[in-house]
């Protein structure tokens, strides 16, 4: 299977999508509650479904509808998860306020960091070695695994929800995206053993809620999604400068991926950049180019809100 692309939500199912017919493929249930984010392993082999309180791993090449394995330990709704490079650990975060690294080979739990406020999204950086999150308190954190310490605390706004965090996949920007829209870039610069993170700019993407922010893997695009059913990619994002005309002050350019009509909860890239999937309230997916803006495929079929999305097309296993 070379595209793996699944979506989820509210109607308490996981189903996988043929990317270029829009065929449903397979359907998973998931009882236990709403499913609130999704992650694929780098080797395509499991997925991640984060629920209320656990997360479930399913086994991708399988028929097997029942879980190979559950993580129990956070006491409220699980918001982030995301993959170390080789699938040996697995970070989770919570409106319960933890961020939690978890072994995928035993299923324990081996790091748990507190927030003081509900975590509403968590990333690992590329070198493997320093998570990101963000909550409602409107602070980012990042974590150094290897210490289990924080090392930097950022807040651009007082006391707004952080609702989104991206790092760039060559470890050059940080990306944070808050409850008022507004989004917030940094250069994160390595000298020595010291990460020194740098503001580059400021930007109010969307006039409402923002759900998602998402750097895409080239580095190039920004993706963000928002209460106001709108999906939006500003670019160029550039690692050696910001994202706008320094004369006007003006973004360079912007694209409004907008048919969805309810709330677009969450978004993915595709690897090389070019297409973009989103989920929505209205109970579709949509397939988008972003070179046209257009729409090239819809996923119809579930019965409530998709609020998650899931895409793996890499040619190689990661």
């Amino acid at each position: 299977m070379s595209v793996i692309l699944c979506t989820a939500g509210y109607d308490h199912t996981i189903r996988f999508w043929e990317a270029l017919s829009g065929i449903c493929s397979r359907t998973i249930q998931h009882p236990d509650s709403q499913v609130n984010r999704l992650c694929i392993t780098p080797d395509k082999r499991y997925l991640a479904a984060a629920g209320h309180n656990n997360v479930k791993l399913y086994d991708i090449k399988s028929t097997n509808p029942n879980p190979v394995m559950t993580f129990d330990g956070h006491t409220n709704n699980i918001t982030g998860v995301a993959f170390h490079c080789e699938g040996k650990w697995m970070v989770t975060s919570s409106e319960d306020g933890t961020v939690k690294v978890w072994d995928t080979r035993t299923g324990s739990l081996q790091r748990n960091y507190a927030h003081k406020a509900p975590v509403n999204d968590v990333v690992i950086h590329p070198n493997q070695g320093e998570l990101i999150s963000g909550d409602r308190a409107g602070i980012v954190r990042v974590w150094d695994l290897g210490e289990s310490v924080c090392t930097h605390q950022l807040i651009p706004e007082d006391d707004v929800a952080v609702h989104s965090v991206s790092v760039a996949s060559d470890g050059s920007l940080l990306c944070a995206g808050n409850k008022k829209g507004n989004v917030y870039i940094w250069r994160m610069i390595q000298d020595a053993e010291i990460t020194r993170i740098v503001p580059i700019c400021t930007f109010q993407a969307h006039k409402d809620y923002l759900t998602r922010v998402l750097l895409s893997p080239d580095v190039k695009h920004l993706a963000t999604c928002s209460a106001d059913h709108t999906a939006k990619q500003t670019f160029p994002v550039q690692p050696d400068g910001p994202p706008m005309d320094s004369a006007t002050g003006t973004l360079f350019l912007e694209t409004t991926l907008a048919n969805h009509q309810r709330w677009v909860w969450d978004c993915a890239f595709s690897a090389d950049s070019a297409y973009l999937v989103t989920v929505s309230s209205d109970h579709y997916a949509r397939l988008w180019e972003l070179a046209s803006g257009q729409i090239i495929r819809q996923y119809s079929g579930h019965h409530r809100g998709a609020v998650c999305v899931a895409l793996n097309d890499y040619s190689e296993p990661r």
